[in-house]
């Protein structure tokens, strides 16, 4: 951390909590310090002039002052307010997941550039591309390669060997793919489609350009999800509040007529 009592950071705002009568505390993630968590003074008041800048899903410059426990806003201003994602909720409900995906993975006071760049260019995609479902692929499969959690997806995980281009496991336990044979031996493990397989390799190995210019049908969707997420959780032993949210917007839309 700096020296200085002042200092300024870039950040993007991915929680807020109500604190005292007045206060909030502020999850941000930063350019050059990673997660901190800061104090809005007097952001809940009416005339707050800085509250329309603090607000959850926003870039911004923030000017913090060093405090004994936690850190105070002294000033802000908006860079990037992403609107579409406020505007639409399915949009915002994979925005507010990608939020707390980085909240949950990230320790604190951890630089990293290169998390940051990912978490602004997948809220710049989500509010500008239709592909929502890729975007959050790519998002997943990038961060936990950042951060050591890169599944295995070339060789068995149980024995080794390469895997052949037959319907193998994920066995999210073991750390990635199994093969036919060690299935058995790998708690979890579910059976992974040869096409599936070639999507998380292309999504771990290529660009999101690449992977966005794939064509994914629902059943496929579906199963990249379900393998993803169940290795996430593995990873964070635990499971991502916004997920289940996400799940349950998609099963009251499909239980809503058909427009005509």
């Amino acid at each position: 951390m700096p020296n200085a009592r002042l200092y300024k950071t870039e950040a993007v705002v991915l929680r807020q909590r109500r604190l005292g009568d007045a206060d909030r505390l502020l999850t941000i993630y930063t350019t050059a310090y990673g997660k901190l968590v800061v104090k809005a003074k007097g952001v809940r008041r009416t005339t707050s002039r800085m509250s329309g800048h603090l607000q959850p899903l926003t870039r911004c410059m923030l000017q913090l002052a060093q405090g004994h426990t936690s850190d105070v806003v002294a000033g802000c201003e908006t860079l990037e307010s992403f609107q579409p994602l406020h505007e639409d909720l399915d949009r915002l409900s994979r925005a507010v997941y990608v939020a707390e995906l980085i909240d949950r993975m990230m320790p604190e006071k951890s630089p990293g550039m290169a998390t940051y760049r990912l978490v602004v260019e997948t809220l710049r995609r989500l509010a500008s591309d239709d592909g929502g479902d890729m975007v959050l692929r790519h998002f997943e499969m990038t961060l936990l390669g950042q951060n050591g959690f890169q599944p295995e997806l070339g060789n068995c995980t149980g024995c080794g060997t390469a895997l052949e281009p037959v319907e193998n496991f994920f066995a999210p336990r073991s750390g990635g793919m199994v093969c036919p044979s060690c299935a058995s031996d790998s708690g979890g493990a579910r059976a992974m489609s040869l096409t599936g397989l070639k999507v998380l390799r292309l999504l771990q190995r290529g660009s999101y350009e690449e992977a966005a210019r794939l064509r994914i049908e629902a059943e496929l969707a579906t199963e990249l999800e379900r393998h993803l997420r169940s290795y996430i959780v593995c990873v964070l032993e635990r499971d991502v509040n916004a997920a289940a949210f996400m799940e349950r917007l998609r099963r009251e839309a499909r239980r809503l007529p058909a427009r005509t």
